[in-house]
């Protein structure tokens, strides 16, 4: 079988699902798991419901702009009922009728999941109306994770137990339709991968089933070595490895979720990105053989940045036991790290700007450590570059941080 991927932009209105059902049926006659994000820009829209919610606000213009969005796109692509679509908007309303937990991700992994959850109910009901027989699965009973909201870790074993149910539907439909981004924990609530987790769920999907192969469809032609909208002479990535990929992603390139890669490596699963608004072109492959990597220089840059320098308090050494207690305020806090560096008396990191979690970061060192930082800088990332690229690439810009590897310079710019 074949994995499938299509995330919010091809399915953001009636004409983006009758694309994905065009595409469906170039494959005829296989078996398809089809992985789908939420519709265009309803998570952010799920985030704002989520927030007045939890703070005891009135969201009912939000709420019912998000039903109405939702509810006409269906009737545009559905000519009969929307079975499944009437089943999962009970489901939300139910959930918002209740209180909220006292958790705040708990209780935004509980809203902020049902966009998926609308978005493959629709596609699902679309697909059948359409005579592709379709059956959708429901990710909550599939992936389980660790008890971590928002970023959910899959508990892989478990996880793979569950491969027999997504079988058994397969043998009554060609195409299983699942939702991206969420899950379970092991106590029973809903938990979100992470933004752009519906990558990484096609990953997972394909290892617990050994699938043939996986397909993300996006609005590009494939992986490029920079952000075409930053650089309109970018160049596609025909072919990269695995390990690629992986640095990559964890860098900062948006195309590719960073876990994604490495659950299709375990297996030899080959990864192929390609453009849902040209599904012809081949796209990019992401496989084992490493000798494409470094034909073409690749640039990310992470806008929007945090860069914080934390010193202990006492002008003391930062040693082991400094970088032990740092750690765990930065794992309590949910805060990630995207380059780190350490002298004598500081240690310092550059993060992505979110001020609830950096606030939260703050007060755990705050009896122990001073903490100084700058606000929206850039974190640039070049690949297989040399000297020129760099002062290229940072012209006009102060250098706070400068990094450099054998085959990776990393700056934080300002």
């Amino acid at each position: 079988m074949k994995v499938f991927k299509f995330g919010g932009a091809s399915v953001r209105d009636s004409a983006a699902i009758r694309n994905v059902g065009s595409i469906l049926r170039r494959y005829t006659g296989e078996k398809l798991v089809v992985v789908v994000s939420a519709m265009g820009k309803t998570t952010n829209a799920l985030e704002t419901i989520h927030d007045k919610r939890f703070k005891g606000e009135e969201y009912k213009s939000e709420l019912d702009a998000l039903i109405a969005y939702h509810r006409d796109i269906c009737k545009e692509v559905v000519p009969g009922e929307c079975g499944v679509f009437d089943r999962v908007l009970d489901e939300f309303l139910q959930v918002l009728s209740e209180s909220p937990d006292a958790d705040y991700d708990m209780a935004y992994d509980s809203v902020v999941s049902f966009g998926e959850l609308m978005s493959t109910a629709i596609v699902t009901d679309y697909l059948n109306s359409q005579g592709q027989r379709a059956s959708m699965a429901d990710a909550r009973e599939i992936v389980i994770t660790g008890e971590q909201y928002r970023e959910g870790k899959v508990d892989w074993e478990r996880t793979s137990s569950n491969a027999p149910q997504l079988i058994q539907l397969l043998e009554s439909a060609e195409i299983l339709i699942c939702q991206g981004f969420i899950g379970t924990t092991l106590s029973g609530h809903t938990v979100t991968l992470g933004r752009e987790g519906s990558d990484f769920t096609a990953a997972i999907l394909a290892y617990i089933l050994n699938a043939e192969s996986v397909t993300i469809w996006k609005d590009v032609p494939g992986m490029m070595n920079a952000d075409p909208r930053r650089y309109p002479d970018a160049v596609l990535l025909e072919k990269i490895s695995y390990r690629e990929a992986i640095e990559l992603a964890y860098f900062g390139a948006s195309v590719i979720h960073p876990k994604t890669v490495k659950p299709l490596q375990n297996k030899g699963i080959p990864l192929y990105v390609k453009s849902f608004i040209h599904p012809e072109e081949p796209g990019t492959v992401i496989q084992k053989d490493a000798a494409w990597d470094a034909v073409v220089p690749g640039f990310i840059f992470k806008d929007d940045q945090v860069l914080l320098s934390i010193t202990p308090r006492d002008f003391s050494f930062v040693v082991e036991e400094n970088l032990r207690e740092i750690f765990e305020a930065l794992a309590e806090s949910n805060v990630r790290i995207n380059l780190m560096e350490n002298s004598a008396l500081s240690f310092s990191i550059c993060v992505d700007k979110n001020e609830r979690r950096i606030s939260k970061l703050k007060e755990l060192l705050n009896p122990h450590y001073e903490i100084r930082y700058n606000e929206s800088v850039t974190l640039l990332t070049i690949r297989h570059g040399n000297e020129q690229t760099i002062k290229d690439l940072a012209k006009g810009r102060e250098i706070l941080i400068e990094q450099l590897s054998r085959n990776t310079a990393r700056l934080v710019l300002r």
